[in-house]
């Protein structure tokens, strides 16, 4: 059984001059392996390949059962699980992989004078951070209030005809009662 990944912070310097942390495993990295068709094999499965496709994409002659039992080769199951975890691992977007990012684009374009592109960057940032916070304002026709009907005021008739554009818009004295698995749904 493989031990869990320790990851400790490692520092990596921006054009800004800033330092920021990045993850780095404390594991160190299984080396290719000797045989360079169990490496491509290896490979080749990591990349989503079944055994069969990826026994052949090795160089071997198409033969399942060696296919099959080449995969669970100890040596090469541990390759395969390296190669997609260091897969993972980059393509992991996080809060701060996300204002890493945008601090390079933030740092490069002000080095290239697009003070436009820097303000963006900076303004990504704040929002990621919760710094700054869109809200909206619905509103009604002509940008006036929402408007809304109180169907308790309606005559009978008035209910008649919404329900049969409608369907039904509520039991007597339930709100709930004509449609309670909500939104339409019926309970069944």
């Amino acid at each position: 059984m493989m031990k869990p990944l320790a990851l400790r912070p490692a520092p990596i310097a921006l054009p800004s001059r800033q330092v920021v942390p990045i993850l780095k495993s404390d594991r160190p990295s299984m080396p290719v392996l000797r045989n360079s068709r169990h490496e491509k094999f290896a490979q080749a499965l990591a990349k989503g390949m079944n055994a069969t496709e990826a026994y052949a994409s090795a160089g071997y002659k198409g033969d399942r059962t060696a296919a099959s039992r080449l995969s669970t080769n100890v040596n090469i199951g541990q390759r395969v699980a390296e190669v997609q975890g260091r897969a993972a691992r980059k393509a992991e977007v996080t809060m701060d992989s996300l204002l890493v990012e945008l601090e390079e684009a933030r740092a490069l374009a002000i080095a290239e004078k697009q003070t436009s592109a820097a303000v963006s960057a900076t303004m990504g940032k704040a929002k990621l951070t919760g710094l700054i916070i869109e809200k909206r304002e619905h509103t009604g026709r002509n940008g006036g209030p929402i408007q809304t009907i109180d169907l308790t005021k309606l005559s009978g008739d008035e209910l008649a005809q919404l329900e049969s554009i409608f369907g039904p818009l509520a039991g007597p004295g339930d709100d709930d009662a004509a449609d309670p698995a909500g939104e339409g749904a019926q309970a069944g």
